[in-house]
């Protein structure tokens, strides 16, 4: 078979490793458009159980990355200056492109070597191969180059956002809410390694407008937010890596295969930052859509239908409780009108995954008060 995957990231990088690994002598060509090392942001985050998902089938991949890891177990939520810690709520995360070296590591290791600063820009392109696996991300080229046939919707969400780092290291993570004379900001923060934390910085499109970003350069904006939170960094900077302004966009398919074409990862759809599953969905897309093509290798039709039937109910479900997220985070300032301890009641159950008796049961210092 020989196959074409755009797009190296978590989720084309693991795919053409779990295919190589099965089937040498399989024809796997993975091109990515950015250089090698190069990746927008800084940490990604991961449940609890972080890569439990791989221990089973892929040992290697899993004693590999999980060392690598920073974890924790509680979760703390900072509202008018004072942090409430709900037990119980663990994380976590790794460099964004540390991950990814990681995985171009395992990916060496079945001799399949990425093109990398190579764009796809035509349709023709993406022929002369038995399967296309469009895993080039939320602006995904090859699931444009097909017009409207997979039926794709891109929401883009009021809220604005920027993605930066800095070399404070919290010990846990951290969603801290702030306000000023333009308005509300939050900031999702958490260390991905030892030195360096992921900070990204969100307010409603209101409080940007007022704030001046519209018009405000990379080092205003940056130097602007240090202000803001001046009191969480602790004279920290923050740092940039093209950490501009941002709305995030639910991007949404109706098809998830088109003759020979399928879609994993954020070009199949996105999941709100706020719970952490992006990573996590996109690299369970690859092994599930490795899983299909071995077990009906000489019927690809069938082979994309077990996947899509497989993975929908699976993926409904988690983006389901996004975009109940991504809801509460797009009224996160009329819900700091609560008290500390209420707010962080509100926060928790936002996705509505966890309820009031599941968490009395996983964050008992939380629901009892102390």
């Amino acid at each position: 078979m020989r196959i074409l995957i755009a797009g190296a990231g978590p989720a084309g990088l693991y795919l053409a490793y779990l295919l190589k690994r099965r089937q040498p002598a399989w024809d796997i060509r993975i091109v990515e458009q950015n250089p090698r090392d190069s990746t927008f942001g800084f940490g990604v985050v991961f449940s609890d159980r972080a890569l439990e998902f791989l221990r089973g089938d892929d040992p290697e991949t899993y004693d590999l990355i999980t060392p690598q890891m920073e974890t924790w177990t509680d979760l703390t939520v900072v509202h008018r200056d004072t942090p409430v810690v709900i037990d119980g709520i663990g994380f976590a995360a790794i460099g964004r492109l540390k991950l990814l070296q990681l995985m171009q590591k395992r990916l060496a290791s079945v001799s399949v070597v990425p093109e990398y600063e190579k764009t796809i820009g035509k349709m023709e392109e993406l022929d002369g191969y038995d399967l296309v696996v469009a895993a080039d991300g939320a602006n995904s080229f090859a699931r444009r180059a097909h017009g409207d046939e997979f039926g794709t919707t891109v929401t883009p969400l009021t809220n604005k956002f920027a993605w930066y780092g800095t070399t404070r290291a919290f010990d846990t993570l951290t969603q801290t809410f702030v306000s000023n004379q333009h308005g509300s900001f939050n900031a999702h923060h958490y260390r991905h390694s030892p030195r360096m934390s992921t900070f990204v910085v969100e307010c409603d499109a209101v409080t940007w407008e007022r704030a001046g970003f519209a018009t405000m350069n990379e080092k205003g904006t940056l130097e602007y937010c240090e202000g803001v939170f001046a009191q969480t960094l602790k004279g920290r900077r923050l740092v940039s890596n093209k950490s501009i302004w941002r709305s995030f966009p639910n991007v949404r398919n109706r098809r998830w295969s088109l003759g020979n074409v399928v879609l994993i990862g954020d070009a199949l759809r996105t999941a709100h930052f706020s719970i952490g599953s992006g990573t996590r969905l996109a690299m369970e897309d690859a092994i599930a859509l490795a899983k299909s093509l071995f077990d009906f290798e000489n019927d690809l039709p069938e082979a994309l239908a077990a996947f899509e039937a497989s993975r929908r109910p699976i993926v409904d479900k988690l983006v389901a409780a996004a975009d109940s997220s991504g809801e509460w985070y797009e009224r996160f300032a009329e819900h700091m009108k609560l008290a500390p301890r209420d707010f962080a009641w509100s926060y928790i159950q936002r996705s509505g995954r966890i309820d009031p008796e599941k968490l009395r049961t996983i964050a008992p210092k939380f629901v009892g008060g102390h």
